[in-house]
């Protein structure tokens, strides 16, 4: 069973910058999807970002291209969003996720198998 856990959510002004962290109990980066997705109440879970196992590329939401990062330290095992240049509208509930080994990757919320906790992140304007 993969259990991943998130952490670095919080309030922030528009403008500031978080670093999320998610930190898997297996490893993970050989060979399974890892991305992040956010929710608000409301509305369907959104991918963000997406790192893919196969050449380590990326996917990015077109509202978050050239604000957010995702990279990841196989050291220790975790995957990183950094989050700069934040507005109100990024406020949610963000998820890490990962998929099965050797599982579809894309930033669809059904290919993957695994997920977070959560962890809220707030931007005021």
């Amino acid at each position: 069973q993969v259990q991943l856990v998130e952490s670095g959510g919080g309030s922030v002004q528009a403008g500031g910058s978080l670093r999320l962290s998610c930190a898997a109990s297996v490893l993970i980066f050989s060979n399974r999807c890892m991305g992040w997705f956010r929710q608000v109440p409301g509305k369907e879970r959104e991918g963000v970002a997406v790192l893919f196992p196969s050449d380590r590329s990326t996917y990015y939401a077109d509202s978050v291209k050239g604000r957010f990062t995702i990279s990841h330290d196989n050291a220790k095992n975790t995957v990183y969003l950094q989050m700069n240049s934040l507005k109100p509208e990024d406020t949610a509930m963000y998820y890490c996720a990962t998929s099965r080994r050797g599982g579809a990757c894309g930033p669809r919320p059904s290919l993957f198998d695994y997920w977070g906790q959560g962890t809220q992140v707030t931007v005021s304007s």
